[in-house]
């Protein structure tokens, strides 16, 4: 080998960067496992409170030596908060967080683009695109201007009263026809995308997580969210959905809005009257009117009072004169009083001089089960006499009382309005409403005259982390439209901590094992290469580090994978030069033969398998990138290590030609020589073997079909732990009595379930979300420990590892893109591969022989899904990580045809066809190789499949599964399909050869 001296330099030089690289992970992973220690000493009243006062002790410990030096390498020393931004990144599966997609609501956008256009042409096209996009892969616009196209009539986009308005006046005039108005809407709403991915970039900013990702996917308005570590799963929903549409209103009094509401008490109390007395309380209960349909919910003991009194009887106080509340009321009754002032009834009473007042609840604080009633005095355009847009800075601060409150500063056209209303609030002695995405923050009087200056300030029963996310939220600036969460996963940490251990138990048995088998099967040769293997790790991980790749456990397993793929050079490499030794020539150049005739085979089957990863890459999102992502890394590593670090050390343990090396021991010396099956002979019983089993496949998956996992079906999925062990079928009966439909699964040890439900699964918000939380927790609390509170069952129970562990929402939109994505990551690999392959090869019948063998492989994989999924003892879903099998199967089965392909190719070259007979000694030449890589890579997903735990079962089985059939498809499908289809075989030769 050429240029030893620089091949030496480049990996002494690699090597250093990586452990570069990893130093800071040891660093902040030893800190934090002295700020746990610390934290332990903390000491609370319940077990609750003592796991809450642990973690705030670690922060507090983290925080105060953030800007401590703790590495120093001499040229350079960093802090715990540098270290900790250039540590190895870990996914939400091994720290646990929240992964979200947010979809921004174009609608909303196009709104306001229209300034809430009430022209029916543009409503009805929103209102028809609505519809539409449910079973369309088109954008939501394009859905929209084809809808309009269809029943604009002679309306036009740039009518006054949709596009061409005074906001729009500048790019848009009434002249102008649709074709030309469509490229500006285009633009705009993508400005607006954009906008909303940096307002919530600057909120994420400032949440205080460390490494957070939030990528734009395309162009379709949605936008990824990962927060590793991130625990309050609340908080970060309201941060990231919270449009932040602030507003500042005039207030009515209690004694203006009282005379109205004592009228419309009467007449709801009238309404009750009319109804027959003799009317039984059940058949009241279901009657259609709507007073009655709005007391649905009321208790049976508290009837007559809301009969006289029906909404001052649900009264928990009433107004004080001066002041802005007009009555408090329980939180549960809200729904109630919605109703009653949305009533006929009501709209029948308002006088006058109320036709422009809205109600509106004010803020509901913590721990409290009243909230208060407001009533703004709104106008006919419904917009505020002053809005958010104008703050340009806000700050947590603490008002007189030393509470909570936020500061802000509003810029000069704000600070003039704001002066005008607190100059009018103070003529009048009225108050001013501080009103955030319509609910009513305070309502403060202005006791000193106007206010100048542009500064005001929120308060409002806050917590700290309320004020500091409005702070930031308004800071941030609001978002342009609602953000709805279409896609989500919640890990909990315990969760995250055993995905860890699991994954690091398998990585080092898996390890152990090749190391070990290297060794036994080629002696000498086999430590430089376990050398090799080792570097190859160290430079895996160094890569990870340094480009800012998250490390998930879908990646750990394409590591160990790796690890089972990357000897495969090796071995290629190990048997050749035995061919080279067995031919008689010495070590050395048998040596050097042995790399070069490998290396033809080592790169084209590590370029098929390196293009299905890239596939994956590309179409794949979150978990699954990570695991094409270290298998990318894990290639370009493994050729390095395997042509170059190998190379380099056998070379200098040989260059004197004394030392012996056999590529073998005594045991494996003559393992596969002298091997003469006649392979083509038997493809015809292949064919007919292979066809049963594809027709049996194709019988179950039409018959049983298999088992859609949420990102293909949609729906939301719970992983919950239990103290002790349950029955899945009796859990399965209560919460399909709850939700209508459930599906629980044993997932992992019997004391754990998978809950599956397609429960509102159109319906977005948090609200739904909270709702499906507190039914589980109704539901399943008898199973629980008496101490488990709602909030330690939501987040896992941190160390007590009791309740929901993991989460996933997945709406039905996404999931037909993720669907779509899965075929066209398939479909893609196979194209992809079908041309590297004709361009290497120059013959069809060869693309068409591994394409023939991967589709063989993939229905088989798929049948034996189909066949066992009912009755297989861990998860078997078709989800996101079954594609990413399915694509390591291809790229393996490929890496096994090419290089069988690639040894026929040569031994064609040099000696012809011949019918069979060279066919069939290229097949056995390789057939040591083919089973020594198999079977390395076999017991490495054997080992994951068996310590890698239960989230990683389904995913390994497809694997091990598509290895066996690989190798088999790989000598009785590729091969013979590639040599039935080429003329120039020789038919006469080969028919007499198999007699």
């Amino acid at each position: 080998m050429q240029n030893k001296g620089l091949v030496r330099l480049f990996a002494i030089l690699f090597g250093i960067v990586s452990i570069y690289q990893l130093s800071f992970t040891f660093v902040t992973n030893k800190i934090e496992d002295e700020a746990a220690v610390f934290a332990t000493n903390e000491i609370a009243d319940t077990e609750e409170d003592y796991v809450s006062k642990r973690k705030a002790a670690e922060v507090r410990y983290l925080d105060s030596i953030g800007n401590e030096e703790v590495l120093n390498l001499g040229v350079a020393s960093f802090t715990y908060n540098e270290s900790k931004e250039k540590e190895l990144n870990k996914g939400l599966d091994l720290k646990g967080g929240i992964n979200v997609i947010l979809q921004i609501s174009v609608k909303d956008i196009l709104k306001g683009l229209a300034a809430n256009s009430k022209n029916p042409a543009f409503n009805n096209a929103l209102a028809n695109a609505d519809l539409a996009s449910k079973n369309s892969d088109e954008t939501y616009l394009d859905l929209f201007f084809q809808e309009f196209d269809k029943i604009k009539g002679d309306t036009k986009l740039a009518s006054p009263d949709i596009f061409a308005n005074r906001s729009l006046s500048d790019e848009i005039n009434f002249q102008m026809e649709d074709e030309e108005v469509k490229p500006i809407i285009r633009r705009k709403i993508d400005e607006s995308v954009i906008s909303a991915f940096e307002v919530l970039r600057k909120r994420i900013d400032k949440f205080g997580v460390t490494q957070p990702n939030i990528q734009r996917l395309g162009n379709s308005g949605r936008i990824l969210v990962e927060l590793p570590g991130a625990k309050d799963v609340d908080r970060v929903r309201k941060l990231l959905q919270s449009t932040a549409q602030l507003e500042f209103w005039e207030t009515f009094k209690a004694e203006e809005i009282g005379p109205y509401l004592g009228a419309l008490d009467q007449k709801l109390a009238e309404v009750l009257d009319q109804q027959k007395e003799d009317i039984a309380q059940e058949e009241l209960e279901e009657t259609t009117s709507d007073i009655d349909s709005l007391l649905s919910d009321i208790g049976k003991d508290s009837l007559d009072v809301q009969k006289s009194n029906p909404l001052f009887g649900l009264r928990v106080s009433g107004g004080v004169q001066g002041s802005p509340i007009l009555s408090s009321f329980a939180t549960k009754d809200t729904a109630t009083i919605n109703g009653y002032l949305k009533s006929k009834e009501a709209k029948d009473l308002l006088p006058a001089d109320l036709q422009y007042a809205r109600f509106v609840w004010g803020k509901v604080s913590e721990n409290e089960e009243t909230v208060e009633l407001y009533a703004l005095k709104t106008n006919r355009e419904n917009e505020a006499p002053l809005s958010g847009s104008v703050v340009v800075d806000a700050q947590q601060t603490y008002d007189g009382r030393s509470n909570p409150a936020v500061s802000m500063q509003m810029n000069g056209k704000g600070a003039k309005a704001w002066e005008e209303l607190t100059g009018k609030a103070y003529t009048e002695r009225g108050n001013i409403a501080i009103v955030l995405d319509d609910i009513v923050y305070s309502a403060p009087g202005v006791s000193k005259g106007a206010i100048s200056g542009g500064n005001s300030e929120i308060t409002g029963e806050f917590s700290l982390n309320e004020a500091i996310d409005l702070a930031n939220v308004l800071r941030a600036g609001k978002l342009p439209a609602s953000a709805d969460i279409i896609q989500s996963a919640i890990v909990g940490p315990s969760l995250g901590q055993e995905a860890i251990n699991s994954g690091l138990m398998s990585f080092l048995i898996a390890m152990s094992i090749v190391l070990i088998w290297m060794v036994f099967y080629y002696g000498k040769a086999g430590i430089f290469a376990d050398v090799a293997l080792v570097f190859n790790i160290l430079l895996i991980f160094g890569v990870l580090a340094g480009l800012g790749a998250v490390l998930t456990l879908p990646g750990i397993a394409g590591i160990v994978l790796t690890i089972g793929m990357s000897v495969d050079a090796n071995v290629l490499i190990f048997e050749r030069a035995k061919e080279e030794l067995t031919k008689g020539k010495g070590v050395k150049q048998a040596t050097a033969d042995g790399f070069n005739n490998a290396l033809s085979s080592i790169l084209d089957a590590n370029i098929t398998t390196g293009l299905t990863a890239l596939i994956l890459l590309i179409f794949g999102t979150g978990p699954i990138q990570g695991f094409a992502t270290t298998l990318l890394i894990g290639i370009a590593t493994s050729l390095f290590s395997a042509i170059f670090i190998t190379r380099l050390m056998l070379e200098s343990y040989i260059k004197e030609g004394k030392r012996k090396l056999d590529f073998s021991t005594a045991i494996t010396k003559n393992l596969f020589k002298n091997i003469n099956i006649n392979f083509l002979a038997k493809r015809k019983i292949a064919y007919v073997i292979s066809g049963i089993l594809i027709a049996i496949g194709l019988f179950s998956l039409a018959t049983n079909g298999l088992n859609p996992g949420v990102d293909f079906a949609g729906g939301r999925s719970y992983q919950i732990r239990f103290e002790k062990a349950v029955s899945p079928s009796e859990i399965a009966e209560e919460l399909v009595a709850v939700f209508g439909s459930a599906e629980v699964k044993t997932f992992g040890g019997d004391n754990q379930i998978k809950v599956t439900t397609k429960y509102k699964v159109d319906v977005e918000g948090t609200e739904v979300d909270e709702e499906i939380q507190e039914k589980l927790f109704t539901s399943l609390q008898k199973y629980l420990p008496d101490a488990t509170t709602y909030n330690s069952f939501v987040t896992g129970g941190e160390d007590s590892k009791v309740g929901i562990l993991q989460s996933i929402k997945v709406g039905p939109t996404i999931a037909d893109d993720i669907q779509k994505g899965a075929l066209w990551a398939v479909l893609g690999s196979l194209a992809v591969v079908f041309i590297y392959i004709l361009l290497r090869f120059r013959k069809w019948q060869f693309s068409l022989g591994a394409v023939a063998a991967v589709f063989h492989d993939i229905l088989i994989v798929l049948g034996i899904f189909s066949l066992t999924y009912k009755f297989m003892p861990f998860n078997m879903e078709i989800d996101q990580a079954f594609i990413a099998a399915i694509l390591t199967v291809i790229g393996y089965s490929l890496n096994d045809t090419v290089v069988v392909f690639d040894r026929i190719r040569e031994i064609i070259n040099e000696k012809g066809w011949k019918g069979g007979v060279n066919t069939n000694l290229a097949l056995n030449n390789t057939l040591g190789r083919t089973l020594n890589t198999s079977l390395t890579t076999l017991v490495v997903l054997l080992t994951i499949f068996i310590f890698g735990g239960e989230s990683l079962q389904g995913f390994m089985f497809a694997m091990i599964v598509g290895i066996i059939v690989g190798t088999y498809s790989s000598l009785f499908i590729a091969t013979p399909v590639m040599f039935d289809t080429l003329k120039e075989k020789g038919a006469i030769e080969i028919a007499k050869k198999e007699k």
